[in-house]
Parts: C-alpha cells; structure tokens; sequence
C-alpha cells in the first residue's frame, strides 16, 4: 500500500519533469510598441507571461493628480484627480494576436450617468494581428489615427492638458478596423501608412442603424529617420536626439452623416451632416529641444441648427516650444489659435491661448511634476472681446 501510494504521488512530479523537457517556448518578439496603441510607457509596467509562451499580461496603471485656480466665466480653486487609468496588454496563444485594454475611472474620464447613456469606463478594447514588423491590423475601439498630440498619450504630454485646438477638433476613439503599415528606420528616410474605417459614432456607443461610417487616412514621414526610443509618441525631447529628427504628417477624416457635434465627440443633434477634417502635424527634435506645430480644421455644410445646436467647425493652429535641461527640467511654451466658422460666431467666440509651464521629470513621463500658466482671449461678434486666465499645478505616476 506504501509503494502504491508512493507511486501515486511520484507520478506527477515524474510527468512534469518530462514537461519540462519537452515543452518548446516560443521566442517572443513582440515588445508592443504598436503605433495604434494610445500609450506612452517607457518601462513594460509589471508583466506576467506562462512558462510556456501560450499567453502574456503588462499590467499598468498612471495618475494624474491636479490642482488649479481658474479666473473666467467661473472663477474658483479646485482639486481633483484629472485621469486615473488601468491598462492591460499581452497576447494570447501566440505573440502575432495581441489585445490592449484600457479602463479610466477618473470622473472628468467617466462622465456623469445620464438616463440613455452609456457609461464610459471602457476607453480601449482592441485586438491587434501583427504578422510581421510592417503591418499590424487591430478591430475594436481605440484611437484613429488623427493628430500628434491627441495620438499621443496623455501622460506624455508636456502641459497638463492637450490644446484648446485638439478639445474641438481631434478624432478620438472609435469602433472599427484599423491597419498600420510602418517603415521606420534609424539613420534614413522612413515613412508609415494608417488608415480605419469604423462607426463615426464615437466611443462605448449603441446607436443601430446608423445610415454613414467614418474613413480615416494618415501618411507620417521622417525625412532623417525615426526618432530614437520612439520619440515620436511623446512630447518633449527627452532622450535628447544626438542627430536632428523631424517628423510630418498628415490625416484626413471624412464622416458620413455624423450625429454629434464634433463628430465623434460632443452631444447629439437632430439633423445629420457630413463631417471633413485636415490635421497636419510637424515635429523637430534635437539635443533637448523640441519644437512642434500643428494645424486642425473641420468642415460642414450649414453648421447652424438652431441657438442650441450646431456642429462645432472651424481651424485651429498650435505652436509649442521646449527646452529640457541636464537637470531634467524642462520649459515649455505653447500658444493656440483658434477660429470658428463664421455663422457660430454668434454663439461661440474665437479664442487664443498662451501657455508656459514648468516641469520636472523624476522618471521620465511616467513620474513627473508639471505647473503652467496660462491666458485665455476671447473674440465674440462685433469684435467684442473678454480675457482670463488659469493656472495648474499637477504630478503624474504610473507604471
């Protein structure tokens, strides 16, 4: 009975040892630095993969923290945390089928819960086939390939917030298919190709029958190379480029019988119109400085609904500069120039901001202190005009 029971127990040990030698993992090549990924991370966060290859996890989590004080239409101090998100990414069964989630849960991410509405915890949910260095096809919800910065992550900005240009006019997520097919190389020309087709409807959205999609098309070029540690999806020159890079690009989006304001952004409203958006994007980097600019317009037929609707059309241009010293503090200086089409100038103003900021990197972007100023000019009808201004103090952490 001994010898039985002795058997008993030595045979799985036995069997796994034999696993052990026969199992064949398999080699992962797969870092995730995909360009439609809307991160920006330079560590891997904390990662779990099978001890035979079948499957792997990143587990990683930023939060924003801020406090402000604001002098305009509402004047007042306030604290809260701007962004507190969770990712997850990895790929299942083999290293070419890949998925990124991501869930925020800050309440200017979620929203308030209205009666019809959708909650919007689930910002990424997308699963990636990338069969070889080139290509990568992803459907789900993520970001389009729109502007720089709104591609860009927010924790990899250099003010604490995106431009009065990129609220009103950017892409955002939707639900689709997307496929990258990318060229970059080190020292030479290298150029990528993005495209996606989805719902014009915007993120975590239901709407059956929606009669148009949204078509998105974008060419990025870097005439001396790609930047180093993928400079390009973050802001600001932090690995401080031994060789001049620069990097332009192009997007055009066109969505058919959009249904929100802005697209895929803002509220509903009664009457369907096509949507055209041009956003150009310049990016040099070199030895610490950092200069950008970008330019966004949207364009619709007949904007104005009534006094209570209407779809926001318009063109905006930024203008950003930075200089990060050995010390690993940077300055930074944006200026926004915004102008509405010329039958909302009666319910919205144009609107020009100037922003400088101050920050300083104890891990890169993943921990960072940032503080900015800023002004904001109004311009109403008749030339009309109002002022006022901000002012924010913010540190990011994550993993």
């Amino acid at each position: 009975m001994r010898i039985f029971l002795l058997l008993v127990f030595l045979m799985p040990v036995t069997l796994m040892a034999q696993g052990d030698l026969t199992v064949k993992k398999r080699p992962i090549n797969n870092d995730l630095k995909l360009s439609v990924l809307p991160y920006y991370n330079y560590g891997k966060g904390l990662g779990l993969t099978s001890p035979d290859s079948v499957f792997q996890l990143n587990i990683r989590f930023r939060i924003q923290n801020r406090a402000e004080y604001i002098e305009d239409t509402k004047s007042g101090f306030g604290g809260y945390i701007r962004r507190l998100r969770l990712r997850l990414d990895g790929y299942v069964g083999n290293p070419k089928f890949m998925y990124a989630l991501q869930l925020s849960f800050a309440p200017d991410d979620v929203g308030e819960l209205e009666e019809g509405k959708n909650l919007n915890v689930i910002r990424d949910a997308v699963i990636f086939y990338r069969p070889n260095k080139h290509w990568t096809f992803a459907f789900g919800q993520t970001k389009l390939p729109g502007n720089r910065q709104r591609v860009n992550s927010s924790g990899a900005l250099q003010l604490p917030d995106r431009s009065i240009n990129n609220a009103k006019f950017n892409l955002d997520r939707d639900f689709g298919f997307q496929f990258n097919q990318l060229n970059e190389y080190k020292d030479q020309f290298s150029y990528n190709f993005k495209g996606a087709i989805t719902t014009g409807n915007g993120r975590n959205t239901t709407i059956e029958g929606d009669p148009g999609l949204a078509y998105t098309a974008k060419v990025e070029l870097f005439p001396l190379g790609a930047f180093e540690k993928s400079g390009s999806t973050f802001e600001g020159d932090l690995v401080r480029e031994t060789r001049p890079k620069f990097l332009l690009s192009g997007a055009f989006h066109f969505n058919d019988n959009a249904q929100r304001s802005q697209g895929l952004l803002g509220h509903d409203i009664s009457e369907r119109r096509d949507l055209k958006s041009v956003l150009l994007d310049g990016v040099f980097k070199y030895r610490g400085v950092a200069l950008m600019y970008a330019y966004m317009e949207r364009k619709v037929h007949n904007p104005l609904i009534s006094e209570e609707e209407y779809y926001f059309s318009g063109k905006g241009q930024d203008y950003q500069a930075s200089y990060l010293f050995p010390s690993n503090y940077e300055l930074v200086s944006r200026i926004s120039t915004q102008k509405v089409h010329k039958d909302l100038l009666a319910l919205v103003p144009h609107q020009n901001q100037y922003s400088i900021g101050i920050n300083k990197y104890i891990w890169e972007h993943s921990f960072k202190i940032q503080l900015e100023a800023g002004i904001n000019k109004y311009t109403y009808l008749e030339d009309k005009k109002r002022d006022g201004w901000f002012t924010r103090f913010q540190i990011e952490m994550g993993i």
